[in-house]
């Protein structure tokens, strides 16, 4: 949903900042500066969000909502759940397609990353023998899952396929994040349920804790760019 700009500014002589979500295409969002931080925080989001799709995994105590899905097509497909994340990323950029959304250097790179370190950290990381153990990974997996979100969204590199989607149903459609975030969970739960994908506590606290946590954090990370370079698009207040 449009809002006024919030604009800070930093002096009369330096460029005011523009801390909101910006709708920029490949080339506005490498020209928009502060391109060190800004790749890092990327990649550090991309990773952290792999790793936090094995500790769900690995706390066996209910798959978070989209790898449900992931899980139900690698039951019935030759193909890992990390390869099964890489499949479904292309599908849903097909959907973008409507919705008018712009992808960048994050929403490739969102495709490929979170899928190979998936299976990467599902290689070395065992579940735990006890309950408690398990417990904490499923918690600590949510949470961090929603940091990592925050992360590479906030970077202004594009967000990746799935929250690409959450984030055009928001735009187009004017609804909160929240909103728009738990009803595809609850949606991608439902049709990965049906083809065989584990459901169980962890996919609840998931479902309905992932919108609320997202949009909490994510006015925290989203990097300043200068005012002309947000203005290059249409600027997205996250609420």
């Amino acid at each position: 949903m449009t809002s006024d700009v919030a604009l800070e500014t930093l002096g009369d002589a330096a460029p005011r900042r523009v801390r909101e979500l910006a709708r920029l295409g490949p080339v506005a969002q490498l020209r928009a500066g502060r391109l060190p931080r800004r790749l890092a925080q990327l990649a550090l989001g991309l990773v952290l969000y792999g790793v936090t799709l094995a500790m769900l995994i690995r706390a066996t105590l209910g798959n978070a909502s989209w790898d449900v899905l992931h899980q139900g097509l690698a039951s019935h497909l030759p193909m890992s759940i990390g390869t099964a994340v890489i499949v479904m990323s292309l599908v849903v950029l097909l959907l973008w397609i409507p919705l008018r959304e712009m992808p960048g250097l994050g929403t490739i790179a969102n495709s490929f990353v979170v899928g190979l370190v998936a299976d990467a950290t599902l290689r070395v990381l065992a579940a735990p023998d006890v309950m408690w153990g398990r417990v904490l990974l499923m918690v600590g997996g949510v949470v961090l899952n929603a940091l990592a979100t925050a992360l590479y969204i906030g970077s202004q590199f594009g967000p990746g396929p799935r929250d690409g989607l959450m984030t055009g149903l928001h735009r187009r459609t004017g609804l909160s994040i929240r909103v728009v975030r738990t009803a595809l969970e609850v949606s991608v739960v439902a049709i990965g349920w049906t083809l065989g994908g584990v459901v169980g506590i962890g996919t609840v606290l998931y479902t309905l804790a992932i919108g609320p946590l997202v949009q909490l954090m994510l006015p925290r990370f989203i990097v300043e760019l200068d005012e002309t370079s947000a203005h290059s698009g249409r600027v997205v207040a996250p609420r």
